[in-house]
């Protein structure tokens, strides 16, 4: 993990032995409070349907499948949910209704296994969960689910992981500003299509930290991105095709994290760096092509720690 709390690596490929010891151990919780129900298809187990168990309370829950869905699912009591993650692997995929049941759930994660991103339907059903906080999608079509209007108020953090993205925000009837109106955290990685940013994020007004890492296509910041003024956090990390920042970077007041590690085209730091004052890392490992720092890298009196290659460190 680096200093700005980031992982470096993503990928972390879970073996069959440790997914049978998680299987195992939630077959011996007497409360099923972690339940994973393995590519059951449209049937469910069917000591779970029982009278007798429906005092489970199930927080955490686990569904691998092809996407069909057993009607008896509504005869597990799910409204305890907390964490639900959906695994699949086909070229399309639907959200299941009973989810719009789950009044507590907090964390969603959508896993699409096969190697192409996937279609993602009735993603508007998730409208009216009033605890969801966390939305994690991987290997999704983005824009499979800007197709209909939806808002959600109480989402905080939203990551997308090698989804395709580039077309997500051409539906001019979908502004992630009114999707999103309250998310905090935003974490784009390894969306290998994302040429640029839409302006609308800009308006992401409670956005704390914005994570782009690996978007090798990435060339251009939205002018606006300097009205993001609760912004703390900035990581660029391996967006080796963005060359410049905008001008209006010094206007992240609240910015205290800037990582643009492994920026292969940069050739300088913004001149008016300084004007973050509230500045205190700065990783810029990899950067050589930066030959010399703005004058204004004085100004930043709140800097605490600066990474950065060996050959630039007495430039600090």
């Amino acid at each position: 993990m680096e200093a700005d709390g980031y992982y470096s690596e993503h990928f972390v490929s879970q073996h069959d032995v440790l997914r049978d010891l998680a299987i195992f151990q939630a077959k011996l919780d007497p409360n099923k409070t972690r339940l994973i129900l393995d590519k059951c298809g449209d049937k469910v187990p069917k000591k779970l349907t029982e009278q007798k168990h429906q005092s489970f309370q199930t927080r955490i829950l686990s569904i691998s499948s092809d996407g069909v869905f057993s009607t008896d699912m509504h005869k597990i009591q799910l409204s305890d949910v907390e964490v639900l993650v959906l695994n699949f692997q086909t070229e399309n995929y639907t959200i299941p209704k009973f989810v719009a049941d789950m009044e507590n759930l907090k964390v969603l994660i959508v896993t699409n296994n096969g190697s192409l991103p996937a279609e993602l339907s009735n993603f508007q059903l998730l409208d009216s969960l009033p605890n969801l906080k966390r939305i994690r999608l991987e290997r999704i079509s983005i824009p499979s689910i800007t197709k209909n209007r939806i808002q959600l108020k109480s989402v905080k953090k939203i990551s997308l992981f090698m989804c395709s993205i580039s077309q997500a925000f051409s539906n001019s009837s979908f502004q992630i500003s009114y999707a999103f109106p309250n998310v905090e955290e935003l974490n784009i990685d390894y969306c290998s299509d994302l040429v640029e940013l839409c302006g609308d994020l800009s308006d992401l007004i409670e956005l704390k930290n914005l994570s782009i890492t690996h978007c090798h296509k990435l060339s251009a910041l939205p002018e606006e991105i300097g009205n993001l003024i609760k912004l703390e956090v900035l990581r660029l990390k391996s967006c080796s095709d963005l060359v410049t920042f905008p001008a209006s970077i010094k206007n992240l007041g609240k910015l205290q994290v800037l990582n643009i590690s492994d920026f292969f085209s940069i050739k300088k730091l913004p001149d008016d760096i300084g004007e973050i004052s509230t500045l205190k890392k700065i990783n810029m490992r990899q950067c050589s092509r930066v030959q010399d720092l703005p004058e204004s890298v004085m100004d930043l009196k709140k800097l605490e720690e600066v990474i950065c290659d060996e050959e630039k460190e007495e430039s600090w």
